[in-house]
């Protein structure tokens, strides 16, 4: 019986562990999605305790809080913070084949010196020491940020968002990390949202871009996209239901715009048409600037409608979109293309059973331009797990090009979440060191360590054009 969680956690064969220890442990960490928040970096924020740091915004442990029938005081409510983190030590004592059982112990482990298991009867020792370690010096934010060997982090931002604390992070000599925006204009898109022309205000406000139609809103946005660019945005995000293509006129477009303009309902297929209308615009503004278009589809959003009213979106009542046709990506990235306006995009589904068909779509628009152009992303949301991971690669090796890959992101809330790293590189040198052991490829150390520091770094910082030296 293996050790619980030791120096050769999730690696099972002597290949795994060399491709781990000699390349992938030593690989900085190039963290290119996230959802961290750049005022806490500038600040450099210290926290007080370990559940403003581990429990604060993190849905993936309040589902399961929830899924263990712990009452909701001890979860979002009004209990103490150290009611709240000994509620989630019972929780995750018995949280049995679940990822936030091995990301926890590897955020103890490697943040605060843990090696023990947190459980019900060892709440209060870890309560103590990790909370006397917050109090250290090298336990703000920036000094997390450094000791996990990161060395560039997108953060998630709005079209009308100032970028005011990245500008002031990145006039700030004494921290090294580069922090980039991040372009998400779903906000801009989302024309059938209650507060869409509210929206729309801001976004003519800080673009000095009156919008009366169609071709307003595009020049507004241009305008910003601009200015992420002079702030060093290399990369789109897009949260989608599903990549929709659903053509129309730019004239049809424009009556749409104008009809909801003046407050009237727009139907189900006008919505689609805007959208894909807004995609195909947002695409061709990235590849004329040479940023990445990532895709995040396949969720059903805020389905709890009593908690939603309560607690609002991202807490945790969020499942699988099983509605997300292949037909419809595709002609989404053909038609870019048709006019050499196609960018290098990464597409991420929610449904795992996705994997086998954006596999097929890259294929079909690879080019000279870039290795793997067209990308799957990584495992994302609830497929972040040793089986989510494992799949996704696997079907990545089948239909495509592993060997490209820009690997791990953390898409996380959490400071401490730069293990999911680790846990991602030693799921991948396992799979790896399997096929070597099984004659499925040589042991050629020298192409086999190219790969993995490849798929751990990389790839990633000549994907995105990100001035960084290579690993």
């Amino acid at each position: 019986m293996k050790q619980f969680m030791d120096n050769n956690f999730l690696l099972q064969t002597k290949t795994a562990e060399k491709l781990y220890h000699e390349y992938a442990a030593k690989a900085p960490v190039l963290d290119y999605h996230c959802h961290i928040n750049p005022q806490e970096i500038y600040k450099d924020r210290r926290f007080e305790n370990m559940t403003q740091v581990w429990l604060g915004k993190d849905h993936y442990k309040w589902r399961i809080m929830r899924s263990c029938g712990v009452d909701e005081r001890y979860i979002t409510g009004d209990a103490s913070d150290k009611e709240k983190f000994f509620k989630w030590a019972q929780v995750l004592g018995k949280a049995i084949g679940n990822p936030l059982f091995h990301w926890s112990h590897l955020e103890l482990k490697k943040y605060f010196g843990y090696q023990g298991v947190l459980c019900e009867k060892t709440a209060q020792e870890v309560w103590e020491l990790c909370n006397r370690r917050l109090a250290d010096p090298d336990m703000t934010v920036r000094n997390i940020i450094k000791q996990s060997d990161v060395t560039l982090i997108c953060t998630t931002d709005d079209p009308v968002d100032s970028l005011e604390w990245h500008k002031k992070i990145a006039d700030d000599p004494s921290f090294d990390v580069q922090v980039l925006p991040a372009w998400r204009p779903d906000k801009a898109m989302n024309i059938e949202k209650a507060d869409y022309l509210d929206y729309l205000d801001r976004l003519s406000a800080v673009s000095g871009v009156a919008i009366a139609g169609f071709s307003d809103l595009c020049r507004a946005l241009a305008n910003r996209m601009d200015y992420f660019s002079s702030m060093g945005c290399v990369v789109s995000d897009h949260a989608l239901e599903y990549v929709m293509y659903v053509p129309a006129s730019d004239e049809e477009i424009n009556e749409i715009l104008k009809k909801r303009l003046i407050g009237s309902r727009i139907s189900r297929e006008e919505e689609l048409k805007f959208k894909t209308a807004f995609m195909r615009f947002a695409g061709a503004e990235y590849a004329k600037r040479g940023w990445v278009m990532q895709l995040h589809y396949g969720c059903k959003r805020d389905n709890n409608t009593r908690m939603f009213e309560r607690l609002g979106p991202d807490t945790g009542y969020d499942c699988i979109n099983n509605y997300a046709p292949s037909s419809e990506m595709a002609n989404y990235l053909d038609a870019l293309n048709q006019e050499d306006a196609l960018p290098k995009t990464i597409i991420y589904s929610l449904n795992p059973n996705d994997n086998q068909a954006i596999g097929t779509i890259l294929g079909c628009f690879q080019d000279s331009t870039a290795v793997a152009k067209i990308q799957q992303g990584s495992a994302w949301w609830f497929n972040d797990h040793k089986t989510g991971m494992t799949d996704q690669m696997i079907s990545l090796a089948n239909l495509g090009n592993l060997s490209g890959f820009v690997g791990m992101l953390t898409d996380s809330r959490s400071f401490l979440s730069y293990t999911r790293h680790e846990y991602f590189r030693r799921i991948l040198c396992n799979l790896i060191g399997s096929w070597v052991d099984n004659g499925e490829f040589p042991d050629d150390y020298d192409i086999l360590g190219e790969i993995v520091k490849g798929i751990c770094y990389n790839n990633a910082v000549n994907y995105f054009g990100f001035r960084l030296t290579l690993f």
